[in-house]
C-alpha cells in the first residue's frame, strides 16, 4: 500500500483545468427538486466557498460531486476528465474528499486503525501487520504535520483533531480536492485560527478546498472565490473581494436581511431578580456567580477551556455541580436534575443538535412535545390533535420549512432542526432560556429567526442566557461575562466592541497592552 506525497502535482496541460467542474446539474427527489440546473467550477489551488440558506442545494451538490448521489442531468469533470462510474469508490477517492460537520472517524478505533480501515497492511495468511500500520499511520501524519498520537483511541480526539485526522485520510488516497462541510462550527475561536493556518500551508502543498460556511466573516477571511445558491440554483460565482457582505447576504435570501446589531436595550433595574447562581463551581474547576433579572439577556462569552458550557450544563441540571445552588423565582434547583429543572421552569437549546437536542427518527411533533406531555394530553394520554395544533403554532411561529407536524426530524435541514429544538425549549413557556450556541451551522434566515426569539421571550418576562463564542449571538444582550480558564474575567454592557471581546476571550487586556 502507498500513499500519495504532499507535493504530487499534475502534468503541464493539467495546470489550466480546473480541480471539477459541475455544469447544469440537475437532481429530483420525488417532486422535490433539490438542484436546477446549477453548477460549480473551482480552480486549483484555491479556497472556494460554497453558500447558500438550508435547503439551497448545497448538501444535494456535495453528494454528487462526492459520488454518494447521481445528478438526473448535468455533468461533472475532474482535471477535464469525466467523473468515475458511481460505483467506482476508490476513483472517487482518488479525486474528492469531504469532511462533514459530523464526524466519520470512528470513535472505537484507535487513530492508526481509523487511517487505514479496511486497507491494512498484511503479512503471511493475511494477518495484519499491527506495527507496519502504526508506522505508515505515523509517516502519513507527519507528511501533513498532523500532530496526534496514532496509538490514542479516536474518542480522545478534540473536534479539531479529529477533522485534521480525516483530511490527512482523503490526502492518503491521493486526493487533492477536499470540500469541508461547516469545519468551524464546534471550534472555538483559537481552534479556527490553526485551521485556518492548516488550509492556507495545504494550500501551499498543491490541495484545493471548497468551504461550506454560514458564518459569512470566515469567508471573508480565508476563501479566494464564493459560490451562492439559492433554491436549487446557482445565483452568482465572485471572487470575495468584490462581494460586499450585503450583496453576498441579498444573493444568499434574495431580500434585504438584517443580521442583529449591537442595539441598546431599555434598563432593567426595576424588574425583579429570576435568577440567581451563586458559588457555582463545576466539575472542571470552573467559577460562577450571576443575577439576572425578569426580561434580561445576558451572554456567558469564552473561548474553548473557558467554562463556559460546563457552567450553562450546570445551571440547567445536565451536568452536577460540585458546589454552589441555582435559584430560579424563589426555587432552588437540585443539582444535576434535568427534569426538577424543566419543572422549574427553564428551558434549554444545547449545544449539540446532533447528540442532545434532537431524536432525528421521531416526528416534529414528538420532538417539540416531548418535555411537555401535561401540555398535550391527560391521565397520562397523549392527545393526537392537542400535540399537533400545538405544533403548528410552533411550525408557524419559528417559520420551520415543513409540510407538517408528522414530519421526521431527519428530513429536515439543519437550520430548521434547530428552530425544532428551540421549539421544544419554548414548549413550556420557560421562566429561563438558555441557549448554548444556538446558531452554529444555520443560515443567515435561520440565524435571524432563532435571535428574535430572544425579544419575544424578553418581553413576556423570561431571562435569556446566550452562552456562545460567536458575536452575532452575543449582540443581542444586554450584557456580556467573559469566561478565561474557569473564570470570568470581565464584564461588558452593551456598546462593545467586537475587538474589546475577542480579546477579552483569549484573555488579552487591551488597557496594558
Amino acid at each position: 500500500m502507498s500513499v500519495a506525497p504532499p507535493g504530487t502535482t499534475d502534468g503541464p496541460d493539467d495546470a489550466d483545468r480546473p480541480v471539477v467542474e459541475a455544469v447544469d446539474i440537475t437532481k429530483r427527489f420525488g417532486s422535490t427538486l433539490a438542484l436546477d440546473g446549477a453548477g460549480i467550477m473551482v480552480r486549483r489551488g484555491e479556497t472556494h466557498a460554497l453558500v447558500g440558506r438550508n435547503g439551497a442545494g448545497k448538501s444535494t451538490l456535495v453528494s454528487i460531486l462526492t459520488g454518494l448521489q447521481e445528478a438526473d442531468g448535468g455533468s461533472v469533470a475532474f482535471d477535464g476528465r469525466p467523473a468515475p462510474a458511481l460505483g467506482d469508490r476508490d476513483a472517487w477517492r482518488q479525486r474528492v474528499a469531504c469532511v462533514y460537520q459530523k464526524s466519520t472517524i470512528i470513535p472505537t478505533l484507535t487513530v492508526a486503525e481509523n487511517l487505514f480501515l479496511n486497507r491494512h497492511a498484511r503479512g503471511p495468511g493475511r494477518l495484519i501487520r499491527w506495527h507496519a500500520v502504526r508506522r505508515q499511520a505515523a509517516e502519513l501524519l507527519a507528511a501533513w504535520s498532523v500532530d496526534v498520537d496514532v496509538r490514542q483511541p479516536a474518542a480522545t480526539l478534540s473536534v479539531e483533531q479529529r477533522q485534521f485526522v480525516e483530511i490527512a485520510r482523503a490526502l492518503s488516497f491521493g486526493a487533492r480536492f477536499i470540500i469541508l462541510d461547516e469545519p468551524t462550527a464546534q471550534l472555538d475561536a483559537a481552534g479556527i485560527s490553526r485551521l485556518f493556518t492548516r488550509i492556507r500551508d495545504l494550500r501551499a502543498q498543491g490541495v484545493t478546498f471548497l468551504f461550506i460556511s454560514h458564518h459569512l466573516q470566515e469567508i471573508y477571511e480565508i476563501c479566494d472565490r464564493v459560490t451562492v445558491f439559492r433554491d436549487a440554483r446557482h445565483i452568482v460565482t465572485a471572487p470575495v473581494a468584490e462581494l460586499s457582505r450585503s450583496a453576498l447576504v441579498g444573493a444568499m435570501t434574495g431580500e434585504d436581511v438584517s443580521l442583529p446589531e449591537n442595539v441598546r436595550r431599555p434598563a432593567l433595574t426595576g424588574q425583579p431578580v429570576l435568577l440567581s447562581v451563586r458559588d457555582l463551581v463545576t466539575r472542571s474547576g470552573a467559577e460562577f456567580s450571576l443575577q439576572a433579572r425578569a426580561g434580561e439577556v445576558v451572554g456567558i462569552a469564552g473561548g474553548g477551556g473557558s467554562g463556559k458550557v460546563e457552567v450553562a450544563e450546570a445551571i440547567v441540571g445536565l451536568a452536577r455541580p460540585v458546589a454552589g445552588t441555582v435559584t430560579l423565582d424563589g426555587r432552588v434547583l437540585r443539582p444535576g436534575n434535568v427534569p426538577d429543572a424543566l419543572d422549574a421552569g427553564v428551558g434549554l437549546v444545547p449545544q449539540d443538535r446532533h447528540r442532545e437536542g434532537l431524536v432525528p427518527g421521531l416526528s416534529i411533533a414528538e420532538n417539540v412535545t416531548m418535555t411537555v406531555p401535561h401540555r398535550v394530553g391527560r391521565h397520562g394520554l397523549i392527545s393526537p390533535g392537542r400535540r399537533d395544533a400545538l405544533t403548528r403554532r410552533t411550525i408557524a411561529g419559528l417559520a420551520i420549512k415543513a409540510s407538517g407536524p408528522h414530519v421526521p426530524a431527519a428530513d429536515l435541514s439543519g437550520g430548521n432542526q434547530q428552530k425544532v429544538v428551540m421549539g421544544r425549549a419554548l414548549a413550556n413557556d420557560p421562566k429561563l432560556l438558555v441557549l448554548i450556541t444556538p446558531t452554529a451551522g444555520v443560515d443567515v434566515r435561520s440565524k435571524q429567526t432563532l435571535l428574535g426569539v430572544v425579544d419575544d421571550v424578553c418581553s413576556q418576562g423570561t431571562a435569556v442566557l446566550v452562552v456562545s463564542d460567536e458575536l452575532d449571538d452575543l449582540r443581542i444582550c444586554d450584557r456580556v461575562l467573559v469566561m478565561f480558564q474557569g473564570r470570568v474575567v470581565r464584564e461588558v454592557a452593551h456598546g462593545w466592541s467586537d475587538n474589546d471581546l475577542v480579546a477579552a476571550m483569549e484573555g488579552v487586556d487591551l488597557d496594558h497592552v
